[in-house]
């Protein structure tokens, strides 16, 4: 009497289960990563007493009527033109040299005007800021 064998084992091996334990242990080291402090060596910086204060800064306006006007600290701004924006920052520079040059343009003002008032600044070699709004007078 020969007996037959009725169920064949499968030569095939599905990976499906695999892969979901890969994809649970990456879950697994991304989460465990990032509880990790990563500074390695603790550091004990200074602490400053004092507060330090603002370098102070110099305004320059473009309006849009291309009309130019300047001050420095709190001073009010007064009305200046192109060629005489140079000696005014000169003059700051030399009561402050860490100064700061605070450019204000309206959108309306070509590119051109904010160009050459960049180029005054990077020949003196001052810091410049180009800011989007206008300061706040304070009254």
């Amino acid at each position: 009497m020969s007996l037959k064998r009725r169920n064949r084992v499968s030569p095939s091996f599905s990976m499906a289960s695999m892969t979901d334990v890969i994809f649970l242990l990456l879950i697994f080291f991304m989460i465990t990563s990032t509880a990790v402090s990563p500074n390695a060596i603790k550091v004990l910086l200074p602490q400053g007493k004092q507060q330090t204060s603002a370098k102070p800064l110099t305004r320059v306006i473009i309006d849009k009527d291309l009309n130019f006007y300047a001050a420095f600290g709190n001073e009010k701004e007064r009305a200046l033109s192109l060629d005489e924006l140079t000696p005014f920052l000169q003059k700051c520079a030399e009561k402050e040299p860490d100064m700061y040059v605070a450019l204000y343009a309206d959108e309306s003002v070509p590119y051109r005007e904010i160009v050459e008032v960049l180029n005054i600044a990077n020949e003196n070699h001052f810091k410049m800021v180009l800011a989007t709004r206008l300061p706040e007078v304070k009254k």
